[in-house]
């Protein structure tokens, strides 16, 4: 039985669309010219992919303004609400802890209501959040507003990416998925900009902006073909694929795989725990979450939302001008990551960056030990002090090559799509998770000792080593359903 007809069946127990906008030949003829002109000018001037993915971006830009909030904000909001060294990093911890119960909730809704109506439901609660912040008194707003923050921002860092991993065509599919890390670190980068000007209310205002222009951005745009397809949709599937290869492109070839793809898989939507237990299954989200979760362990995080107690740390003067300068240096060194993904592959800048974290952190734990044994005022000392800001520089130059931007896009596109709900879950979650333990623990163990918080998340990036040599496949140049096959 073909697609069509199992679409057609069993058409009254599948889902819907949450933003269903149906075939953009459709849409054109039933809006006419007055809001988007005539179908025919719609077919001149499709929606390309790149355009889909830079409304997506909006969505992790979001995710790197609430990961960078923190960092310049950490002194005033202390001296404004009176909070202790532990209380303000419950609060940088909680959009960690908001995130897992996004994690566990995103992949259900992202296969429940689609793509695009996942991404609409995790804009809300990040607005009500940043509203929450803005108008605190006390840490009681502060801790709701975060976890509202952070409940979002876990479902969007599951849905973009997969999103853009459906969307995007082989060949384009690492720089596309990369998209997704440059923008946290532009959203990064925006918040350590604006945090050197604005009062921190101020900047939590400013918080609301992107997902304010992502929610009437996600009407203009397709949902994931092949959420389409395996929801039975046929007609709604090709026109979606349609849409974003060109309207005079030929899809026949992708088409036809999509379809195999899905009459291979079981048509229900609902996956046990125990399916997970054959290696098709079991091998990517072994990976997924491997990669994930070492993402988090190597101290990334905590880097990056205590960055200018770091660099107070290691003696520099202006820490928040500092600050700034990493997460520029970040947004290039993720940007030629984009560049190179689908050139030189997943592999090899994986290798790349894990090897390049661990020199800077070596150099950074060596230079934090021996600037608590010489004397502050020996040339040494000052010589230590460069010497850790170089190689906290050079671990997040790094981390950006590879581990910041291609564990999303491997999670993206390894995992099979009947279980991808589920699994993307787990895997997200996983993330969510270490990435709580690093935030809630950086600011107290480097407050006990910077070299061996430093030392730690060095043996971490040194095991990464190993895990992607052994364990990671290459997925450069190859479909998603070639990945997919590739595990059975």
């Amino acid at each position: 039985m073909s697609l069509r007809d199992d679409g057609e069946e069993g058409r009254g127990d599948l889902r819907k669309p949450f933003l269903h906008t149906g075939s953009w030949y459709r849409m054109g003829s039933r809006m006419g010219s007055s809001m988007l002109g005539s179908s025919q000018a719609l077919r001149d001037n499709s929606i390309s992919v790149v355009a889909c993915v830079l409304i997506v971006a909006l969505g992790p830009i979001q995710f790197g303004f609430t990961c960078g909030y923190s960092s310049p904000t950490q002194s005033a909001i202390v001296k404004d609400l009176g909070l202790t060294v532990s209380e303000f990093s419950l609060f940088g911890s909680l959009s960690n802890v908001g995130a897992m119960v996004g994690a566990i909730a995103s992949g259900q809704i992202a296969e429940y209501i689609g793509r695009k109506g996942a991404l609409m439901i995790a804009a809300i609660p990040n607005i009500i959040g940043w509203l929450a912040i803005s108008f605190a008194t006390d840490s009681s707003f502060l801790y709701m507003g975060r976890l509202l923050e952070g409940f979002g921002v876990g479902i969007i860092s599951y849905t973009v990416p997969v999103y853009i991993a459906e969307i995007a065509p082989q060949n384009l599919r690492g720089s596309l998925g990369s998209v997704n890390q440059l923008s946290v670190t532009l959203g990064i980068m925006l918040a350590y900009l604006l945090g050197l000007f604005v009062e921190w209310r101020i900047l939590a205002v400013l918080g609301i902006l992107p997902c304010t222009i992502l929610i009437p951005g996600l009407f203009f745009i397709p949902e994931s073909p092949r959420w389409l397809a395996k929801m039975g949709m046929t007609e709604d599937f090709e026109a979606s694929l349609q849409v974003l290869r060109g309207f005079d492109a030929d899809i026949s070839i992708e088409v036809n795989e999509i379809k195999r793809s899905v009459a291979s898989t079981t048509r229900r939507t609902t996956i046990r725990f125990a399916e997970l237990k054959e290696r098709r299954y079991w091998f990517p989200l072994m990976v997924g979450i491997g990669l994930l979760m070492l993402q988090q362990l190597s101290g990334i995080n905590g880097v990056l939302f205590y960055s200018s107690t770091i660099f107070e740390a290691a003696g520099v003067k202006s820490s928040n001008a500092a600050t700034f300068g990493v997460g520029a240096i970040q947004v290039i060194a993720t940007a030629v990551t984009t560049w190179l993904v689908d050139k030189a592959g997943r592999r090899v800048l994986l290798i790349v960056s894990s090897v390049g974290m661990t020199l800077s952190l070596l150099v950074v734990a060596v230079s934090f030990f021996l600037k608590d044994v010489v004397s502050s005022d020996s040339s040494v000392y000052s010589i230590m002090g460069i010497l850790s800001v170089v190689g906290v520089v050079a671990m997040v130059v790094t981390f950006s090559l590879g581990m910041g931007a291609i564990p999303w896009v491997i999670m993206s596109e390894i995992l099979p799509i009947n279980v991808k709900g589920l699994a993307g879950s787990i895997a997200t979650l996983s993330n969510w998770f270490f990435a709580w333990v690093v935030t809630m623990t950086a600011n107290l163990l480097l407050s006990w000792s910077s070299g061996g918080t430093f030392a730690m998340y060095m043996v971490v990036s040194a095991f990464t080593i190993v895990f992607v040599t052994l364990w990671v496949p290459e997925t450069k140049g190859r479909t998603l359903e070639e990945i997919q096959w590739s595990f059975r």
